[in-house]
C-alpha cells in the first residue's frame, strides 16, 4: 500500500457540490452526501471539503450540512471555509472532522492558528494558500476564494504558516484549477523547499502521472485534485471516481 495520500477536494456552494475552472464558473456536480457515500465505497484516503462562498460572503460554516456529511463519511475529513473563530474550530471537530483548513483567516487572524494548534495539535490544522502566477512569472497570493490579493510573498507566508504551527500546507494553483493540465511543479517545488512540513499539491491533476511528478520531482508529500475525481471523458461527464489502488501503489511511494 502506498503511503502517499491521494485526496479528493470537494467544493461546497450552498447545499451542493460544484467544480470551478481557475476559481470561476462553478458547475454543479451533485449532492455532497451521495458523493461521500461513493467515496466510502472506493475507500479513499481522505476528503477535503472547502466552502467557496463562506469567506467571500462573510459567513461561517454550515454546521447542519457538515453534520450530515460527517454522519455518512467513513474516512478522515477536513473542512475549510469561513473559519474565523476558535469556537468554530471546536464545533467542526465536535461534528467528527479530523482537520480544519485555514486560508483567509491566516492573513486576518493568525492567532487563531496558534490557539487551535495549542488545543488540537499541529496534525489537525492545515494551512492553505491560493496562488496565481503573474504575467512576469511571480507568484501572487490571494484569499477569500481567490477574490482578494495579498501583498506578502509566497515564501514568507508559507514560512509564517509553519511557524504558527500548521501540520501541513495545501498549495493550490489558481491558474491550474479545473484545467487538468498538470500541477505547477515549480510552485510545488518552491514551497516544498521553503518549509519542512508536508506539502499537498493541488490544482491541475489529470492522472497518476501528475501525482507521481508532484511527489517525485517537486517534493510534495500528498496530492489532491478536484476535476479528476468528479469528471470523466473529454466532455467532462459528471461521475465520481478514484484511481485504481494497485496502480497508485505501483507509481507512488
Amino acid at each position: 500500500m502506498n503511503k502517499t495520500r491521494v485526496i479528493p477536494v470537494l467544493l461546497l456552494r450552498g447545499k451542493g457540490l460544484v467544480k470551478t475552472v481557475k476559481f470561476k464558473d462553478p458547475k454543479y456536480i451533485g449532492d455532497p452526501i451521495n458523493s461521500v457515500r461513493i467515496f466510502n465505497e472506493k475507500e479513499v484516503d481522505e476528503l477535503v471539503f472547502l466552502d467557496i462562498t463562506a469567506a467571500p460572503e462573510g459567513r461561517g460554516p454550515d454546521y447542519e450540512l457538515l453534520a450530515d456529511i460527517a454522519g455518512e463519511a467513513f474516512m478522515p475529513m477536513a473542512y475549510g471555509g469561513g473559519i474565523t473563530k476558535l469556537e468554530q474550530v471546536q464545533r467542526i471537530f465536535a461534528l467528527g472532522f479530523e482537520k480544519v483548513v485555514i486560508d483567509t483567516a491566516a492573513y486576518t487572524s493568525p492567532q487563531l492558528i496558534c490557539d487551535a494548534v495549542g488545543i488540537y495539535g499541529s496534525q489537525s490544522i492545515v494551512g492553505c494558500v491560493d496562488v496565481r502566477r503573474t504575467l512576469l512569472g511571480r507568484y501572487e497570493l490571494s484569499s477569500h476564494a481567490g477574490k482578494s490579493k495579498q501583498s506578502i510573498s509566497l515564501k514568507d507566508h508559507v514560512k509564517e504558516l509553519e511557524s504558527l504551527g500548521v501540520g501541513e500546507i495545501i498549495v493550490n494553483s489558481v491558474d491550474r484549477d479545473g484545467t487538468q493540465s498538470g500541477y505547477d511543479l515549480k510552485l510545488i517545488r518552491e514551497v516544498s523547499a521553503s518549509v519542512s512540513v508536508p506539502v499537498v499539491a493541488c490544482g491541475g491533476a489529470s492522472g497518476i502521472d501528475d501525482f507521481a511528478a508532484a511527489v517525485n520531482e517537486a517534493g510534495a508529500s500528498a496530492v489532491a485534485a478536484g476535476s479528476l475525481f468528479v469528471f470523466v471523458g473529454p466532455h467532462r461527464a459528471v461521475l465520481i471516481n478514484y484511481p485504481d489502488r494497485t496502480e497508485l501503489a505501483r507509481r507512488l511511494p
